[in-house]
This record gives structure tokens, sequence and C-alpha cells, in this order.
């Protein structure tokens, strides 16, 4: 399904090179002041073109607000936004329809679809549509302003100085993956539930909704498997939950402790590579040779940051009016 969420609920739309994308946002409480203007910043983040290594791909990505607002104020009511998709070159997609990319959606999408999906810059499945979630996550930080999350890129191509991770891909005609890292300050102690609806579940299902998203870990991570028990136990030193490490990552039996909640997230190369490869040509049923042409991203993870932060803070408004945490007198 295309929605997420209980009480803050998003539901995308849009295909990457259709008339748009957008999102629809159910319960955002009435009586948030909010414009064009305060989601700018997040969506210019999200935008190709603004670094060495995205796609030149540009759109301007300025929201505008089909319902929902009134007096500049929200209403309580879904909130539509639109973004229109005016930079495309469909053509590019056109010539190689018969050769699916080889780690991009296009054959599951031809199995499921019946051939009737939109293939042109992946549909769909393209990263064009969390324009909306960047949207939606804006506003989430606005009704949380209380909860300060951040993230940056820990890696690329396994190298922490990431120019250098980045030319390994410019040298090799190549896409690259790489890590990036958030941290949440400020969250409730006691937010989440144990077992199915705890925070690094729900949190994970969000994550792994964004495309090129291949893994995540909280805390300590996989490290954990490598740790005795006391030294990956953190040593509770007050009241309020503080501990003198933070190898859970700020959650423990699905629940937030009161420290900060750490998690890392592994981004896979872009599918769409100028190296040339090899694919299974449906028509010729034969395995043929090509080269992948268009605008994609050397490594997505560049772009990544910025839509890791909306996701989880469009999942703790949810937690958090799931807890009846939201005041009016926050916004």
């Amino acid at each position: 399904m295309n929605s997420f969420g209980n009480k803050f609920r998003i539901s995308i739309f849009g295909e990457s090179h259709g008339e748009c994308v957008g999102i629809t946002i159910d319960g955002c409480p009435a009586g948030l002041l909010i414009s064009e203007e305060d989601l700018l910043e997040d969506l210019e983040r999200r935008k190709g073109g603004k670094q060495k290594g995205t796609t030149p791909r540009q759109e301007s990505d300025f929201p505008l607000f089909m319902s929902g607002l009134f007096n500049g104020k929200t209403t309580g009511f879904p909130i539509t936004i639109l973004f229109d998709n005016k930079n495309t070159r469909s053509d590019d997609y056109k010539n190689q329809r018969s050769i699916p990319r080889p780690g991009h959606a296009d054959m599951t999408a031809h199995q499921k679809f019946g051939g009737y999906e939109d293939y042109r810059g992946g549909g769909h499945f393209s990263a064009r549509l969390t324009t909306g979630l960047v949207a939606a996550g804006a506003i989430a930080k606005k009704i949380i302003p209380h909860i300060k999350i951040t993230t940056h890129i820990k890696e690329i191509g396994g190298e922490t100085d990431l120019e250098k991770g980045l030319q390994k891909a410019i040298d090799a005609k190549d896409s690259i993956g790489g890590i990036i890292e958030c941290t949440v300050k400020g969250l409730p102690f006691g937010l989440g539930e144990p077992y199915f609806d705890s925070i690094e579940s729900v949190l994970a299902h969000m994550i792994f909704s964004i495309p090129a998203v291949k893994g995540v870990e909280f805390g300590a991570g996989f490290s954990a498997a490598k740790m005795f028990g006391t030294e990956h136990n953190d040593s509770i030193i007050n009241k309020d939950g503080k501990t003198k490490s933070n190898h859970a990552g700020g959650i423990v039996g699905g629940i937030s402790n009161g420290n900060d909640l750490v998690f890392r997230i592994a981004i896979k190369p872009t599918s769409s590579t100028p190296k040339m490869q090899t694919s299974y040509n449906w028509d010729t049923n034969q395995m043929e040779s090509f080269s992948i042409k268009g605008r994609h991203d050397l490594c997505v993870a560049l772009r990544a940051p910025v839509i890791i932060e909306a996701v989880t803070a469009i999942v703790l408004v949810d937690f958090m009016q799931l807890e009846q945490k939201i005041n009016r007198v926050l916004l």
C-alpha cells in the first residue's frame, strides 16, 4: 500500500515522469502555522544538481498546498501537497524498455503489474516520490520542535573521507553506496511499544520504504554480536534513565530509555550506472550488454540525509500522538 501511520498518516502518489508527485497528510493538529517557505529548506537539501555526485535533473520542488490550510494555519483536515514534474526526459527510458536494469524495480514491477506500470524514470518506484516525504517531515518537525533530529554521512564507498569515496566511483565510472547516521535528541522517556510496534520495528519499516536502503542498525548494531554482555549493557546512572554508554541506541524493549536515539542506514549504489553491464532482454529472450543512459545520482546517499530525518520525524509524531504527548501549546 502507499499509506503509512496511525494517528499521523501519510499517503504518497505520483510517478517520476508523470504530471506531479505528492503527498496527503492526515492527522496534523489544527492551528499549526505553516507556509510554503517552511518546507523549502529541507526540499532544497533533497534536490539533485546541488553537489558533486548527484543527478543533474533539477525540479523547482515548490510545494503546492491543495487542501488542509486556511489563513496560513492547518485546519485539522487532510493536507494535500503537489510537486510538478517539469524537467523530464522520458526517451532515455523508452529506448531501453525491454532491458530491465539490474538492481532496479524494472523487472519486478513488470511482473507484478503486467506491463501496465509507468516505467519512465522508475515510475512509482523512483526516489522522486521522496519529495512528498520530505515535505511531510518538515511539517512533522514543526509539530515536535523540542525534538532535534540530525543526520550526517559517515562513509561513502567504505571511506570516511567522503571526497575520496566519491572519487573512487568517478575513477571507476560507476556508482557507489554509503552509510548515514541519524541522532535524535530530546525524545521522551517511555515512548514506543514492545514487540510489533517497537520504535525500532516501526522506524525500520518506514526507513526501508526509502529507495536504495538495504540495512539499518540501532546503537551498537551488528557490533553487538562481538561483545560480552557486560560490555554491551548500558549502566544506568540516574532516575531519568541516563546511561553511561549508549550501545542500545536509546531504545530498550522497543521503548525509548531517555538517551539519544542513534541509528545508521546502509544505502546501496545507484542501480542506474553508465558502466557496461548485462541483463535479460524480454523481447529477444537473450542476455545483452548495455550502458544506462540518462541522469542519475553517482551516490544516492548524498541526498538521503534529509529524507532519513523526514521519515524519523513522521514516525515520532505518530508515536507521540498515540501516547497523547502532542500538546496544542506547542503549536
